[in-house]
């Protein structure tokens, strides 16, 4: 039963850019490589993101979760910052004043046009801190810049 039992990994990016990590696996030596994946995924150095191993704060405990170590943590958490990514591009383009299609994803940050212009560029934390209650929200679209992926392997 424990093999069959799902697996999750909760990114959340608090106002300032800085970043929690959450694993319902316990630790496996790995926690270095995947603050590095969540900083290369979204522009950030690795030492604003914090992983927390079996984060039974985040989880609980007796939930179904299967707690051993996992290779799919990788992908989950691949998943996770490409959640962050979609919904960061809907706010930047509230942000911006432009459609979010147009915008491009360089380094860390949307960028309007050629990213010549400072005023047509926001960072992961510019972001970060608009989803959390400085910026008019597209519709449909919640407050907050956090993303979970459930995951089986």
């Amino acid at each position: 039963m424990a093999n069959e039992a799902y697996r999750a990994v909760f990114l959340r990016v608090h106002p300032t850019g800085k970043m929690v990590l959450s694993l319902t696996t316990d630790s496996d030596g790995k926690e270095p490589d995947y603050a590095h994946l969540v900083a290369g995924e979204l522009g950030v150095p690795a030492l604003d993101v914090k992983v927390v191993p079996a984060d039974t704060d985040r989880f609980g405990t007796g939930h179904g979760y299967n707690t051993s170590p996992s290779g799919g943590a990788a992908a989950a958490i691949a998943s996770a910052t490409a959640k962050i990514r979609d919904k960061g591009q809907l706010l930047a383009g509230m942000a911006l004043g432009a459609d979010p299609e147009t915008l491009k994803w360089f380094n860390g940050a949307w960028v309007q046009g050629d990213g010549s212009d400072p005023t047509k560029v926001k960072t992961v934390e510019d972001i970060a801190l608009y989803a959390h209650g400085t910026g008019a929200l597209p519709p449909g679209v919640e407050g907050g810049l956090d993303a979970q992926a459930v995951y089986r392997d």
